[in-house]
């Protein structure tokens, strides 16, 4: 799997491990920094059709092999559902995160709903979440999760460790949770035994194909540095999926996301979005290239295992 580093907002093209692949040829940029202001949060409708036509161009001349694409700050994450837009065949996305990335409204390309748009592509069977803490799980019915895709079966969601949600509606029994008392009672990873619990979650994919996306802010401050609220995966239990995966199905592509870069904002509107979700945020930590750098070469590693 080659690595691909679409550049919004320069927080990897200063990491020596992507400088190193890029040096050797197994990595190629694509510039993006001029969209950053368009796609931030959320896409403007003529920025993502500009995102669209490069990376068709970019395939186009380089179709013969998979891509992990590398993007920056997860304020970008939905560029994961236009990356899935490439695929036709039936595929599973496993979906590493701190946050379930569920909102059901607005209807639009944004960072905190994007999972719908996966959703809609009439060739994704599954998303798979695995990894959140954060508080989108405290009364998600008024957080406009997208309760009714868990309840179907399309959305599997295993938080790293989160209390029971409190719900008025009833969303049946899954995989990843039970409603009980009105309750969506939660599997939590960190009460399982992991090599079980992946053997597991693998054989139950329904499709051959699988797309893997990971969000960093899933990993603990000693293991990423982002600028969102961050949980406590395991960076080692990531790769122990992406190993097995590998193994035992077919990966067709990932994206990684999460790096530190300062929320800027071109729109009043865009800023005010960003203080309602998450504050004033926090400024980068001194360390924070050199411990993105570390975690993103593991993670090139581990996805160039995965040929």
């Amino acid at each position: 799997m080659q690595a691909r580093i679409l550049d919004f907002d320069a927080s990897l093209t200063r990491q020596p491990s992507l400088q190193t692949a890029l040096a050797a040829g197994t990595a190629r940029r694509l510039e993006f920094r001029d969209l950053a202001a368009g796609m931030r949060l959320v896409a403007r409708r003529d920025a993502l059709k500009t995102l669209h036509s490069r990376l068709a161009e970019d395939e186009r001349l380089h179709a013969a092999r998979p891509c992990v694409d590398f993007y920056g700050s997860g304020d970008f994450h939905h560029v994961t559902a236009a990356l899935l837009a490439r695929f036709s065949e039936p595929l599973t996305v496993v979906h590493v995160d701190n946050h379930p990335d569920w909102v059901s409204w607005p209807r639009t390309f944004n960072c905190g709903g994007w999972i719908n748009r996966a959703l809609e592509l009439p060739n994704v069977r599954r998303v798979i979440t695995l990894g959140p803490c954060s508080r989108d799980l405290d009364w998600p019915e008024l957080r406009l999760g997208n309760l009714q895709a868990l309840a179907s079966g399309r959305l599997e969601l295993y938080p790293w460790r989160h209390e029971p949600s409190r719900v008025l509606g009833h969303y049946g029994v899954g995989r990843s949770h039970a409603t009980q008392n009105r309750r969506i009672v939660w599997r939590n990873l960190a009460d399982e035994r992991w090599d079980l619990f992946v053997k597991g979650l693998i054989d139950a994919i329904p499709t051959d194909a699988v797309y893997v996306t990971i969000d960093k802010d899933a990993f603990s401050p000693t293991e990423a540095a982002t600028n969102w609220d961050q949980g406590e995966m395991p960076l080692d239990h990531v790769l122990a999926v992406v190993a097995q995966l590998a193994r035992s199905k077919r990966v067709v592509g990932a994206d990684v996301c999460g790096d530190y870069s300062p929320p800027i904002f071109a729109t009043i509107g865009r800023a005010t979005l960003s203080w309602l979700d998450r504050g004033r945020g926090s400024r980068e930590p001194p360390n924070a290239a050199a411990l993105n750098d570390a975690t993103n070469a593991r993670l090139l590693g581990a996805f160039a295992r995965c040929a």
